[in-house]
């Protein structure tokens, strides 16, 4: 079982992005430390620092729970993907030896995608 980030257009060929529920917890503890703070000390995640201490364009994906709450609007894509895309371009030649880099940078990479055609279609994200 694993978790899916998808369009909200009902087009099953829109793009898609997934992972296993692990695997998009260590996704998202990897964003977090790129933004320069460790997801294990927010709240919600075993730590008491409330989110408005952060500054991050980033926070609705990584304050959202895993496959409940309210999908993300396309106003909230678009103001990730600067970000993601940055993230994407400081990490453009990843080690070839480090598969996890590898791999992190290939889940922004496809999670882009996904954000852009929710903001071209003017769709929420959807958790699923």
């Amino acid at each position: 079982m694993g978790l899916m980030l998808f369009p909200g257009d009902d087009d099953v060929t829109s793009p898609d992005v997934s992972w296993s529920y692990t695997g998009f917890g260590m996704f998202r503890e990897w964003l977090a430390q790129t933004e320069g703070f460790a997801l294990a000390e927010m709240d919600g995640f075993g730590g008491d620092r409330d989110w408005s201490s952060v500054s991050t364009t980033l926070e609705p994906l990584l304050n959202h729970p895993d496959d409940d709450g309210p999908d993300l609007t396309p106003a909230q894509c678009a103001a990730m993907l600067p970000r993601l895309e940055a993230t994407m371009l400081d990490h453009r030649l990843p080690d070839p030896s480090d598969p996890v880099l590898r791999r992190r940078i290939e889940d922004v990479s496809q999670l882009v995608t996904v954000l852009r055609s929710c903001v071209d279609k003017n769709v929420d994200l959807v958790f699923g």
